[in-house]
């Protein structure tokens, strides 16, 4: 008898776990309804699909331009503030602080040339 009782207790878990699955692809199939369509690259589509993943490509290459400017950006701008707290305690000087932002300022419009000038050969 417990045999049955154990073969029985297997089909009703089996049962259990179809009748799941079943339901949860029925009811799953309204969500995927208002998915938004995915954009295409800044380039365009491409004609194949390799020309498609070049272009993502590209773009992700001018996101990382992007990320490396701004890093870039927010480092000048802490080494300026870390100046200017220098020059309350007296280490340093206006000047100081003057030659630091110009040095900061003309290294940014390099990078950003740079990345600028990288993006075309890609």
């Amino acid at each position: 008898m417990s045999k049955f009782i154990q073969t029985y207790q297997k089909v009703k878990s089996r049962a259990k776990q179809t009748g799941l699955v079943v339901m949860g692809a029925l009811l799953s199939s309204p969500v995927f309804a208002d998915l938004p369509k995915m954009e295409e690259p800044s380039r365009g589509a491409g004609k194949g699909i390799l020309e498609t993943v070049k272009n993502y490509g590209y773009d992700i290459v001018i996101l990382a331009a992007l990320m490396v400017a701004s890093f870039s950006f927010v480092r000048v701008a802490s080494s300026c503030i870390s100046v200017y707290g220098e020059i309350s305690s007296g280490k340093k000087t206006w000047g100081d602080l003057a030659m630091n932002a110009l040095v900061g300022a003309v290294l940014l419009v390099v990078i950003i040339w740079l990345l600028t000038q990288a993006k075309d050969i890609f």
